[in-house]
């Protein structure tokens, strides 16, 4: 398959940080490709350099003559005053123009918006995330770039998404965290890793089985070089006489062996479980309900949250999740009903927004003003520490907040959530922006947590993982499921299917009663058809009686028996066909026959 795009040779730096290295690859007119890394390694950056945006310090992009290319960034402008509808225009590809603007208000409306007048700056993350997906979408391009296209949308609208993205005829290119997502839409997994770009073929499962077994190849390599360099070290050892040219070879053959870098041990996020001491009563709500204005978020909602707790608040974007979340750490009061929160009792809350800082502060002050030291499980950790375990290195933590990544602040404001060694963790959306490494240490470690884990999240994979209890938001009632997310989104969506049947169902009856007091009678093809059908099933099973002769008179021919039985094969699918058809029309005859007698 012709490439449409080449980025051959790419290279890119910020400052000292190099991102890309001699990163190579290719883009088919079908691909679906998954870009995954851990935050900070260029993902974002990359996208930005196919699409023209930046340009790399070295190597080119070369697109195919006539490319259209659509690009969803992950944090788009809306710093100006428009309308979603005038939002969507704007930011569409540049042959769409004010004549789309049915189309931008269909697709809004799809995507859950149907405000098409309020300022967009006014738009919550979520909404704001539909209008940009709504621009990206609204005409079909050859290479699609997302970036991070589920973060801040509810489930519903990821599985409206990841349906249409698995139908889209032209290519496909983004950054996410959603591992379900990877795995149903895309062929190919783009890795970047240590400035490297490695590709590899298939959806995320056997991405993660191909590198593994690249994995285990590498250290297998390094074991054998390994026990080479111990023989020849024990022959140097030895004492060689560097005067011979075979044992000069030798001391070479060391030396460049030696110089070799064995594969580097993947960087992992490890977590230690620091938690204050937690005692008997933990959350306790009873009746409680808020309003918006005069909009009921919800009401009714008694829970008592137990010290090892793992659930999870779900629904659709702003049916009020993170309210909840805020009343249960007490930074807002219900309306209604009453909260009691024990004494022992040390929150941990990861909202969506990165707190308020200088943002000139460095990494190792800002962990400072939460605390010097932490105990853990492993023994006391200090604040640099603490950074090294959260992949901040000594020679990055004198670095400035706002030199960061948006996943890499993520990664920091998490880091700074535990080093206040909370006992109950209210997590809002934790797996916006971060990256898939980081995703897996988190689940382990809140499977591990010794305390309570309430999450607000529309991750299918992340909710598997963590939440055994689910408290869904459905019409303003907060209804308690024991299942896991997939789980109950799939009987969500038979109990709509269901509905919309049965909501169809007297229509089509009116239909059926239509159609029945319609005279009936057959075509012209169809009499044609009827007078001929028996001479034509009888010919038919003629046909294969005599193919039956013929298999038995060449059964030692090997090629003519392979004809025959293919012939035999294709004239008992012609006869089934006719035989259906008979029965058909048969019936039809036999009601035309009985309306005749009625009237």
């Amino acid at each position: 398959m012709a490439a449409i795009l080449a980025a051959e040779h790419i290279t890119k730096s910020y400052t000292l940080k190099k991102l890309l290295t001699d990163a190579t690859m290719y883009i088919g007119e079908r691909d679906r490709i998954g870009v995954v890394g851990i935050n900070g390694t260029g993902k974002s950056t990359l996208l930005k350099i196919l699409c023209g945006q930046e340009e790399p310090d070295a190597g080119a992009v070369t697109r195919r003559s006539g490319l259209r290319v659509s690009y969803l960034p992950q944090m788009p402008d809306y710093s100006e005053r428009r309308t979603s509808v005038e939002q969507v225009l704007h930011d569409a590809p540049k042959d769409v123009g004010e004549a789309d603007e049915y189309e931008a208000k269909a697709l809004l409306t799809q995507l859950g918006i149907t405000d098409f007048e309020s300022d967009v700056r006014t738009f919550s993350g979520g909404q704001k995330k539909r209008v940009a997906l709504a621009s990206a979408l609204i005409r079909p391009v050859d290479l699609l770039l997302l970036d991070e296209p589920t973060n801040h949308i509810d489930a519903p609208t990821i599985a409206w998404l990841e349906k249409r993205l698995a139908a889209y005829r032209g290519a496909l290119m983004m950054v996410t965290h959603d591992r379900y997502f990877l795995d149903r839409v895309c062929n190919r997994i783009a890795e970047l890793d240590g400035g490297g770009l490695y590709m590899h073929d298939g959806n995320f499962s056997y991405y993660l089985e191909q590198k593994a077994a690249r994995l285990d190849m590498e250290n297998a390599q390094a074991r054998k070089r390994s026990s080479i360099l111990r023989r020849e070290l024990e022959w140097v050892r030895r004492g060689a006489q560097a005067r011979s040219t075979k044992q000069k070879a030798r001391l070479q053959r060391y030396e460049e062996m030696s110089a070799i870098e064995g594969p580097q041990e993947e960087v992992r996020l490890t977590l230690s479980q620091a938690s204050a001491r937690l005692g008997r009563r933990i959350i306790e709500c009873e009746g409680l309900g808020k309003s918006m204005g005069s909009r009921r978020l919800f009401s009714g909602y008694t829970y008592t949250i137990l010290r090892d707790e793992r659930m999870a608040f779900v629904g659709s974007n702003g049916c009020g999740k993170t309210t909840m979340l805020r009343i249960l750490s007490g930074e807002l009061q219900p309306d209604e009903g009453m909260i009691a929160i024990g004494d022992t009792v040390k929150i941990g809350f990861f909202t969506q927004e990165f707190p308020k800082c200088d943002e000139k502060l460095r990494l190792i002050d800002f962990m400072r003003d939460i605390a010097e030291y932490v105990e853990t499980p492993d023994g006391r950790f200090s604040a640099s520490q603490m950074l090294e375990q959260f992949l901040f290195p000594a020679d990055v933590q004198y670095t400035p907040v706002n030199r960061l990544s948006g996943g890499e602040k993520r990664r920091l404001y998490l880091a700074s959530i535990l080093m206040g060694a909370p006992n109950v963790l209210l997590l809002d959306e934790p797996t916006n922006d971060l990256d898939i490494a980081t995703l897996q240490i988190l689940e382990d470690y809140l499977q591990g947590f010794k305390g309570a884990v309430v999450v607000v999240s529309h991750d299918r994979w992340f909710l598997d993982r963590v939440a055994g209890r689910l408290f869904a938001f459905e019409d303003g009632q907060i209804v308690q499921y024991v299942c896991p997310f997939s789980e109950y989104l799939e009987a969500r969506q038979a109990m709509e299917e269901e509905t919309a049947r049965a909501a169809a169902q007297p229509q089509q009856a009116a239909g059926a009663k239509r159609e029945r007091q319609r005279e009936l009678r057959m075509s012209f093809k169809e009499k044609r058809e009827w007078e001929t059908i028996d001479e034509r099933m009888e010919a038919l099973q003629a046909r294969i009686e005599e193919i039956d002769a013929l298999i038995e008179r060449n059964a030692s021919d090997f090629v003519k028996l392979t004809e025959l039985s293919a012939q035999k094969e294709a004239a008992e699918a012609e006869l089934a066909q006719a035989e259906e058809r008979w029965l058909y029309l048969t019936d039809l005859a036999e009601r035309i026959e009985a309306q005749k007698a009625g009237k």
